[in-house]
Order: C-alpha cells, then structure tokens, then sequence
C-alpha cells in the first residue's frame, strides 16, 4: 500500500495535493484496495461548490458503492473524464492517473483540518 508523502488525507481516505490554490483530490490506495475492482465514478460537475467533508461523488466497486468526501471547500474546476470510460485507473494509479476533481480553494485554513502522510500512515495502523 503506498501513501505519496506530499499529499494531505481525510480519515474517509481522500487525498489531496495542492498547487497554487488548487487542490487535485481522489481516494487513496488504502481505499482502492479495499474496494475492489471499482466499476464506476459518479462525478461532481465542473461548477459545483463543495464544503469540506461534506460528499462530493462517489464510487461503485464489486464490493460496494462508496461516498467520497472533499477534503477541501471550493470550486470544482475540473473532473477526471478519462474515470467515465475507465473507472479501474483508481485502481491502477491512485494518486496519479485516477484523481476524481480539482477543486479551486476558497479557504486555504482548512488544510489544517487534514493529515499529513505520517499521520495518515499512523491513523492506517491504528485501525489496522
């Protein structure tokens, strides 16, 4: 299982990487295995506002559909088409190919609410 160290992460197992006031989110490896084989993304729209932790989409996998959570307040800028034909790229590529949106930040305060990779990792053990 990896955990990519410049990421931040929710206890619901969303990461978040941000750039220049924009946050790229999806679910983290952790998460996609134990989903399973996912087999489709219902994704926010570009437009939509979302508060944080509140759900923003959700994903269908052969064991279960799952709600995912935005880490961070904003703006959805942008969503991951390439999910509507190829939901398995979570599977395949967590924080690279398979993030679900990106958000334009309306309240960079928020990231305090969020783990870092350590503290992700140590919160994996203890529920381990």
């Amino acid at each position: 299982m990896e955990v990519v160290d410049y990421n931040l992460y929710t206890k619901e197992h969303e990461w978040v990487n941000i750039e220049d006031g924009i946050a790229t989110v999806g679910i983290s490896d952790y998460a996609q295995e134990a989903l399973g084989d996912i087999t489709f993304v219902e994704l926010p729209k570009a437009g939509d506002e979302v508060e944080q932790f509140e759900e923003f989409a959700s994903v269908e996998s052969v064991k279960a559909a799952n709600d995912i959570f935005s880490p961070i307040s904003g703006k959805v800028i942008e969503v991951n088409k390439n999910l509507d034909s190829d939901p398995g790229l979570i599977n395949r590529s967590a924080y690279e190919k398979g993030w679900i949106a990106k958000i334009k930040i309306s309240d960079p305060e928020e990231t305090s609410n969020l783990m870092t990779a350590e503290e992700y990792l140590k919160f994996l053990e203890s529920i381990g």
